[in-house]
């Protein structure tokens, strides 16, 4: 990772913001193709079967991504400071906390899945095709668990080109296993979830397999197997507040998510269909927040206030630009990109895509602005603000889900996120401009000696 501290704001932000945004682009791009080849091979409800389920995936694997995030920073931590035996024992408390998160969550989930459908809505035209999806999605979410943890060690000690490497294999591992299974095969939506368990356990056991090679010394060793106490409930401690963030955006997507059930399986491909797109259109957006955090994180530690105001505006402007070419691409393309992607020709299928397309991306500067004030803030150490912006798009997706849905119907639902990313966003300017700026930007601590540069 580079030091930020000096040198150009924007091609400071923009170089560190390159590789995190060619991983993003290649996981966008196989859930596209993913859904490309289910419509294209198996019909407008294999993407509703895959897309039904969708969000109870996320909230699981955001809950583990959230923990992970949360143990690398203590990783780094050791790392930087140089005790290795201390930093042998937190990868051993890693490895043993996320084996037992891997191990809850899939047999919870799995246990309750039926129910969770029903209580989903999942309509009973696709239930069978997307339980055999999600079932077999969830039994290999150790491999998800384990890819995550493998790549988040290597970032902790300051190598993120690797796990853009490996990652970038899986994404193409993934579309090549849809082919053989889906095209070839026949084997229909289970194949999907298959080629989705195999690629990213292979990308798994390499990406292990490098750090043996590579890495051992720094690899738990027997006296090391068994962490404290102390260090397992620091581990936990550290990745639950941000697997708080995750899991409670997460929930209020899957309560919308039933909202969407309960609309018909022609809706869900829509919504599907269009979230595929806008998703991939969001990714430089949260690539630019993403790098923004990590600038504005260096210069609070150093008590550069002008060089986070600066970047923070300079940020603010670039997310503007490219919501401006969101807005204009899917004016001129959305419609040949929905039939394209879908492989549809039901005009209702695509209308209300399009409607979620269009909708979305017109507000995609409250968004951009919303991730830039949430991950600087955070990287302020704001802890509580950036949960409780998430807190009001929870409330906001029940009251859609109760109210707005029901009696718009899809309407309803498209422009439920519009609305939620514009409250979140000024809630966090004006906490940004009032409390906030005076007790992050104007008076960043420099108490503690910067950390190495290998650390950084």
């Amino acid at each position: 990772m580079k030091k930020m501290t000096e040198g150009s704001t924007v091609r400071l932000i923009l170089a560190f913001a390159v590789p995190m945004f060619i991983g993003n682009v290649f996981q966008q791009a196989y859930s596209m193709v993913d859904t490309m080849i289910a419509g294209r091979f198996l019909g407008e409800q294999a993407i509703a079967a895959i897309g039904a389920t969708a969000t109870l995936y996320s909230l699981l694997m955001n809950i583990a991504w959230g923990l992970n995030n949360g143990y690398c920073v203590v990783l780094s931590r050791e790392f930087g400071a140089g005790d290795m035996g201390r930093f042998r024992r937190s990868v051993a408390a890693m490895i043993a906390l996320n084996v037992g998160i891997a191990l809850v969550l899939t047999a919870l989930s799995l246990a309750f899945l039926r129910p969770l459908m029903g209580l989903l809505r999942t309509p009973e035209d696709i239930f069978d095709q997307s339980y055999l999806y999600i079932v077999i999605i969830l039994a290999g979410m150790i491999t998800t668990v384990a890819y995550n943890a493998c790549s988040g060690y290597l970032r902790a000690m300051g190598n993120s080109r690797t796990p853009l490497a490996f990652l970038i294999l899986s994404s193409l591992l993934n579309i090549a296993l849809d082919l053989v299974f889906i095209v070839a095969l026949h084997m229909g939506v289970g194949g999907a979830a298959l080629a989705t368990v195999i690629a990213q356990g292979v990308s798994a056991v390499l990406c292990g397999g490098y750090i043996w090679k590579n890495y051992r010394e720094y690899l738990p060793g027997r006296s090391d197997r068994r962490p404290e106490r102390a260090t397992v409930s620091e581990m936990f401690a550290t990745g639950f507040s941000m697997a708080m963030m995750q899991a409670v955006f997460a929930l209020g997507s899957v309560i919308l998510q039933r909202a969407i059930n309960a609309l018909g399986s022609a809706v869900i491909t829509a919504h599907t269909a269009s979230r595929r797109v806008y998703e991939m259109l969001m990714v430089p957006m949260s690539t630019l927040a993403s790098a923004d955090s990590t600038f504005v994180g260096q210069n609070y530690g150093a008590g550069k206030c002008d060089r986070i105001v600066e970047a923070n505006r300079k940020t603010l402007l670039m997310e503007l630009g490219w919501s401006l070419v969101s807005v204009a691409a899917c004016w001129l393309l959305g419609r040949r990109l929905m039939v394209w992607l879908t492989g549809t020709s039901n005009e209702e299928i695509i209308q209300n895509a399009l409607l979620n397309l269009r909708l979305s991306t017109a507000y995609f500067f409250p968004l951009g602005a919303l991730l830039a004030l949430r991950y600087s803030m955070q990287a302020m150490g704001h802890k509580v603000l950036p949960v409780l912006s998430s807190t009001i798009e929870l409330v906001g997706k029940i009251i859609s889900a109760a109210a707005l849905a029901p009696a718009l119907g899809y309407l309803g639902v498209a422009v439920t996120e519009p609305v939620i990313w514009c409250l979140c966003a000024v809630f966090l300017a004006v906490f940004h401009v009032t409390v906030g700026r005076q007790k992050g930007d104007v008076r960043p601590p420099v108490t503690a000696a910067p950390a190495p540069d290998h650390a950084r």
